[in-house]
């Protein structure tokens, strides 16, 4: 029986939450699905950003999500560990804030800890009479002058690479009938979800953990088609949300793959939504993504991935970008690893 837990930190600026792993998070061989994992991270830096941001006197507020920066899972998450969410806001600017989240599975037999998940989160605060209207963020206090430099340095690149994020969207094509195995028409997918109440804020639109999750399914379903194994979330690159979804509209998720190594698969998930009742508000892109997972065998550990048909130049192109944020991400853990030694 999972008992959810909440500990009220010791300030508005930071939380903690926890709760047992239960079959339904998992997929049939016991992996906790990416898709969990993003969703408690979101409900976390949402509780604490919204808390925060009611501190002073003025219209209540509601944050909403507007950027997850690239996130590894570092360890799988399994059926009755024990997740430890922890979240703290280490950056605000005049109109956002940032999250910083952990996420630690403990295996409650044997005592065990491990990190599985770190994410940073960018919200905005939005008025509750109305969600067009961005409020100013309460400021923290930091440690020292360092900090507050390293935090604004983070916003400046996060906010350059928002602006960009926005001009390369692009359609997802549906796939030809009985498309080739291992082609990205044969592994394209879709999920359509109606938003309904239990998928939203008290101000009726989407949980961004609701949204990231429905991703990572979709994803998932990508990866699993390709190589038809065990598959697990091995990482996400930076998750963009360029425009807040209702309650009663459709979303489509649709999710292909992009560029396959050895090891991994890149997928990108295109999130479009449009509402149910006003037609002529029309479909939009609202988020957008990519999805890294790989292939496990039954011990967990990594198989070869069958490799990539590549048909057409769209997605040729598609392929060489996903190679070059592959070949950066690896230099980037490398050089990580070298700092830590």
């Amino acid at each position: 029986m999972s008992v959810p837990h909440m500990r009220e930190a010791s300030s508005s600026s930071s939380l903690q939450l926890c709760r047992v792993m239960r079959p339904d998070d998992a997929n049939i061989m016991g992996n906790v699905h990416g898709g969990i994992i993003l969703k408690m991270i979101e409900e976390a830096g949402g509780i604490v950003g919204t808390r925060h941001c009611n501190t002073l006197n003025g219209d209540r507020c509601w944050v909403a999500l507007v950027r997850v920066e690239k996130t590894e899972f570092l360890f799988p998450v399994f059926i009755g560990e024990v997740v430890h969410v922890s979240a703290e806001i280490s950056y605000t600017s005049k109109h956002s804030l940032e999250v910083q989240v952990k996420v630690v599975a403990e295996n409650i037999l044997t005592g065990m800890k491990k990190l599985a998940n770190k994410a940073a989160l960018w919200y905005v605060p939005c008025s509750l009479q109305n969600a067009d209207k961005i409020l100013e963020v309460p400021p923290i206090k930091y440690a020292d002058a360092e900090q507050e430099e390293e935090g604004r340095k983070r916003y400046e690149a996060q906010k350059i690479e928002r602006q960009g994020t926005k001009a390369r969207l692009e359609e997802a094509i549906p796939p030809p009938p009985n498309p080739e195995r291992h082609t990205v028409g044969f592994s394209q997918s879709s999920l359509i979800h109606l938003v309904g109440p239990s998928d939203c804020t008290i101000d009726d639109y989407v949980y961004g953990g609701v949204t990231m999750k429905l991703m990572d399914e979709v994803a998932g379903i990508v990866a699993a088609r390709h190589c038809n194994t065990n598959i697990v979330t091995a990482s996400v690159d930076a998750i963009n949300f360029h425009r807040k979804i209702k309650k009663g509209c459709v979303v489509t998720v649709t999710g292909r793959l992009t560029f396959v190594s050895n090891k991994s698969m890149e997928i990108e998930v295109l999130v479009d939504a449009a509402s149910l009742v006003d037609k002529e508000k029309g479909r939009y892109r609202a988020v957008s993504a990519f999805f890294t997972f790989i292939s496990l065998d039954k011990d967990n550990k990594p198989l070869t991935v069958p490799p990539l048909k590549i048909e057409g130049e769209d997605e040729q192109r598609r392929s060489d970008e996903g190679k070059a944020r592959y070949v950066q991400n690896k230099a980037k853990r490398l050089a990580d690893k070298e700092r830590r030694q």
